[in-house]
């Protein structure tokens, strides 16, 4: 029947009146819209769990540092289409064919939306990623869950009050840092670099970099000796925002320069853990073996637990990329990551790259 023919059908009020009354007639009205509505809703049913891995194939390998040491790697997707856009300071969490997760910088266009390109410095006794990572070759598979950017750039004039930009690479701290140049230019922001290293030979891209002209100095260990941060810094003005990545030395020495400098912006991006602060000894208990660990005061727990030969998986060792998620099963958290949710924290999830025991706890982990 009719939304029309039923309102003729609808007897008079009860004051005689052979129309309806108006207000009852709209409250009919928006009843039956609603219930129309909501019908598609009722008939609803929870959607499957959406997978967004994205296969990855490796479709050129290049070195890109004298020394030999630093290979770039351009990764299309496996089924030819398109990738996901990601802006300057964005990384990806690759996922090699053993296992292996670990985080690398997208050093290449952010327009070519075809492909992304990152750089992996060879490390011979680290975690064992970037040798996984020089082995790969054309034609290999990798995959991931697109770019995530812990470190992006804000540009004056488009979202920041700061007018100029002064950019500090160590090595493959350069990796963020390139992208971030390409835009600089294009929008013509005023900006300078200084790129240090141990030798000329170790530094990645330093052709890409010198191109841009008397903007950026190199400067290098082995001609001029390890650089302070005030060269770094080259009494930046009022109005500058910093962006660092390299090693955790020179940035801890750039932080304590701008200390007190409320006129400088600092952003910056770590690729190796950050020191222990304020920690204390203490044991963790590995539930599947049984076996006892003591964490020094100045180390991680992951680190405890590598050196044991206890492998837990591990990404970015900084507290904000989750792989290292691990349930506790006794004792009292110590959280220092700003990742996880009040929830996760009450079901007793930690994440071991940088928090730790409180209060003096032993820890039982679920490993």
């Amino acid at each position: 029947m009719a939304q029309g023919d039923r309102f003729q059908d609808v007897p008079p009020s009860l004051s005689g009146r052979s129309r309806h009354d108006p207000f009852v007639s709209l409250i009919d009205r928006v009843v039956s819209g609603v219930w129309r509505m909501t019908g598609n809703i009722r008939d609803l049913v929870e959607p499957p769990d959406h997978d967004n891995t994205i296969a990855l194939t490796v479709a050129d390998r290049r070195v890109v540092a004298h020394d030999q040491d630093v290979v770039a790697l351009t990764l299309v997707a496996s089924d030819g289409g398109m990738l996901p856009r990601w802006y300057p300071g964005a990384h990806l969490d690759v996922q090699l064919p053993g296992g292996l997760i670990r985080q690398y910088s997208l050093c290449g266009d952010p327009d070519t939306g075809d492909a992304y390109r990152i750089a992996v410095r060879r490390i011979p006794d680290g975690g064992g990623g970037s040798i996984a990572m020089h082995a790969l070759s054309p034609g290999a598979i990798v995959t991931s869950h697109g770019p995530r950017n812990a470190f992006p750039l804000t540009v004056p004039g488009y979202g920041s009050l700061t007018r100029r930009l002064r950019f500090v690479a160590g090595g493959i701290g350069i990796t963020p840092i390139l992208p971030m140049l390409g835009l600089a230019t294009r929008l013509g922001v005023d900006w300078s670099m200084v790129y240090v290293g141990r030798t000329r030979d170790s530094l990645p891209f330093v052709d890409d970099v010198v191109a841009y002209g008397d903007r950026v100095r190199i400067r290098t260990d082995d001609e001029s000796g390890l650089p302070s941060a005030a060269e770094l810094l080259d009494d930046c003005p009022d109005g500058t925002a910093v962006y660092a990545c390299g090693p955790a030395a020179m940035l801890t020495a750039i932080r304590a320069e701008l200390a007190g400098r409320d006129d400088v912006e600092l952003h910056f991006e770590r690729f190796a853990a950050p020191p222990v602060v304020d920690g204390d000894e203490f044991s963790v208990t590995v539930a599947s073996t049984g076996a006892q660990i003591r964490v020094a005061a100045d180390e991680t727990l992951l680190t405890a637990l590598n050196r044991s030969g206890v492998h837990a998986p591990y990404s970015c060792q900084q507290g904000f990329c989750g792989t290292c998620r691990t349930r506790v099963l006794a004792g009292s958290v110590d959280h220092r990551d700003t990742l996880l949710t009040k929830p996760e924290h009450d079901d007793q999830m930690m994440l071991i790259c940088i928090s730790r025991a409180a209060d003096g706890s032993d820890l039982t982990l679920d490993l």
